[in-house]
């Protein structure tokens, strides 16, 4: 199951009023393990940036002149998402201005069918608890000491982390079975496939069989699995039946 963690970062907190999405961040999971897939964008909003949203992320107008806009990278942010399911903290909120940031490219919006929400869990798991990133980072251990500020990379890094231990506490390395994946899209099913292993049965030789069965003669006494719980009992002796 491929599924990825996003967050953005906005210029306020209404896209209907003309707020715009200044950053994007996402990390792609499979099989609940991080695979080294990112994606990363700065964006130019294309207008101001008001102070107090400036105290929350630290982006000002200056900063973001010049970089691209987001239907310069509309196209590559889609072709990371794919049809995968897409997690995020509040996740109608990102939903909400990337659909509005879709809309103005000509883009469908994202099917809300992919959308999990990572708060609505913490909430069904610790309810009446605080459940922001930050709380649940304290309660479940996840070191945020470097979190300052909001920032959708480091936000992003953060919520996989939570994300993970809030669906079991499955962490890259503890599954066996699973192999170090760093493509993306239809590449990575490519790659997920090509990475199957061969079953190898072990089958004894003549010789170990021969060896097996002599031990077992001379040194186990009446071998339970050698006697048939539908075997005959031995005859009678022509003494006893006389």
């Amino acid at each position: 199951m491929r599924q990825i963690v996003l967050d953005t970062e906005t210029t306020g907190l209404d896209p209907a009023s003309g707020d715009r999405v200044i950053e994007v961040a996402a990390i792609e999971l499979f099989n609940f393990v991080p695979t080294g897939g990112t994606f990363h964008k700065v964006i130019d909003p294309e207008r101001d940036v008001p102070e107090e949203s400036t105290r929350v992320h630290g982006f000002t107008a200056e900063m973001l002149r010049g970089k691209p806009r987001f239907a310069d990278i509309v196209d590559e942010m889609l072709a990371f998402l794919g049809e995968a399911e897409i997690v995020a903290h509040n996740a109608p909120f990102d939903f909400g201005f990337l659909d509005a940031e879709l809309v103005r490219c000509g883009r469908p919006k994202l099917d809300r069918a992919r959308m999990v929400d990572s708060l609505d869990i913490a909430k069904r798991r610790y309810p009446g608890l605080p459940n922001s990133l930050d709380a649940l980072c304290r309660r479940l251990g996840v070191d945020n000491s470097m979190r300052t500020s909001h920032n959708a990379l480091l936000d992003v890094k953060l919520l996989a982390e939570v994300f993970l231990q809030l669906m079991g506490g499955k962490q890259p390395g503890l599954d066996l079975a699973a192999t170090p994946l760093r493509r993306t899209g239809p590449a990575l099913v490519e790659e997920a496939a090509a990475v199957a292993r061969t079953p190898r049965p072990i089958l004894p030789t003549e010789a170990e069989l021969a060896a097996h069965a002599e031990f077992v003669e001379k040194k186990l006494k009446e071998a339970l699995w050698l006697q048939s719980p539908f075997a005959a009992p031995p005859a009678a002796s022509a003494e006893a039946s006389g």
